[in-house]
């Protein structure tokens, strides 16, 4: 039986908000573990007209990358012969777009990775909560898609680009039911915010200058979501932004007093990422191609969808390209 959010709030034997230990204590899967066969053989049976969606940008999309802390990959050819080509790729940085975390890409300050993992056993020698566990497994089932940006913008509250707007447990809910879908257990939940699509209309230029006071829209920091994610046993959520949540964190129940602030990149202190991969072990995709798909959502007013994803077989990796295809 696994336990509520709240549940897990009271637990005396692991972190409060944990689900360290539920699956066993070297457990390297956390919420993929929802994915049962029984679950995927029911997801193999929303397909009916065999509508593909490809869900992944290019690999070098987002050009400046909105932290300034992951840069181009540079794409070589060589022929042996006039009539062959191989290639290979420097600076290839596995979550410089459309992506996956693996459990070891963020830990608990207070707590460490997930599992109780300490920060020393995740190193570039060992394989420890690596994208390969992902990888192995593979991530098929009921995709769900939550149409966040065409709802507020039949409410009257359209986003815009550089726009904080937090999504809240209750508007997770308003969504689904104006959609006429339910998020059941096991489920890949696609949370559309609109903002890939936005960026990628800007110039070079434009990104850069948006790059230096950056916000999107996205999951609100607080324990109520956390809460509507692990009680509806949500296996991974996937977001088209750089984050999954609200950036930066605003209001958040997550904060951690005392902690100095990084010297680069975006700060983590008070973001959900914490709570979700490094407490409960939740699979996290960002900046997903989401557009195309919601569009055909949209016009036959069905938001279900076999899901495939298969990251890289990267032994250590803190992520990878997401390669996922929904198929309708």
């Amino acid at each position: 039986m696994i336990p509520t959010y709240d549940e897990l709030l009271a637990r005396t034997d692991a972190p409060a908000g944990s689900a360290w230990g539920l699956w066993g204590a070297d457990d390297q899967l956390g919420t993929l573990n929802f994915l049962t066969p029984e679950r995927v053989v029911r997801a193999a049976g929303l397909v009916r007209t065999g509508t593909r969606f490809n869900l992944d940008f290019p690999v070098n999309a987002f050009d400046p990358y909105p932290s300034g802390t992951r840069h181009p990959a540079r794409h070589h050819t060589f022929a042996n012969n006039p009539w062959h080509r191989d290639d290979w790729v420097d600076s290839f940085y596995m979550q410089s777009s459309s992506q996956i975390d693996s459990l070891r890409h963020v830990g608990h300050p207070e707590h460490g990775f997930y599992g109780g993992r300490a920060k020393e056993e995740i190193t570039d020698d060992g394989d420890t909560l690596g994208i390969q566990n992902y990888a192995q497994t593979g991530i098929v089932g009921r995709g769900v898609l939550l149409d966040v940006d065409r709802y507020l913008a039949a409410q009257g509250r359209p986003l815009q680009l550089n726009d904080p707007t937090a999504f809240d447990a209750d508007l997770l809910g308003a969504v689904a039911d104006a959609q006429g879908v339910r998020v059941e257990e096991g489920d890949l939940l696609l949370i559309r915010t609109g903002w890939a699509g936005r960026y990628l209309a800007l110039t070079e230029q434009e990104r850069a200058a948006l790059n230096s006071a950056r916000s999107t829209p996205g999951l609100a920091q607080t324990e109520a979501v956390v809460r509507w994610l692990w009680d509806h046993r949500v296996a991974m959520v996937a977001a088209d932004n750089t984050g999954v949540e609200r950036f930066p964190a605003q209001d958040s129940d997550f904060v951690v007093d005392g902690l100095p602030k990084p010297e680069r990149g975006p700060d983590h202190n008070g973001m959900i990422h914490r709570p979700l991969i490094a407490l409960l072990g939740m699979a996290m995709g960002e900046l997903w191609a989401l557009d195309e798909l919601a569009a055909d959502c949209a016009a036959d007013a069905r938001y279900e969808f076999l899901l495939t994803a298969s990251p890289l077989n990267l032994t250590g990796g803190a992520g990878s390209p997401s390669n996922a295809i929904a198929i309708k």
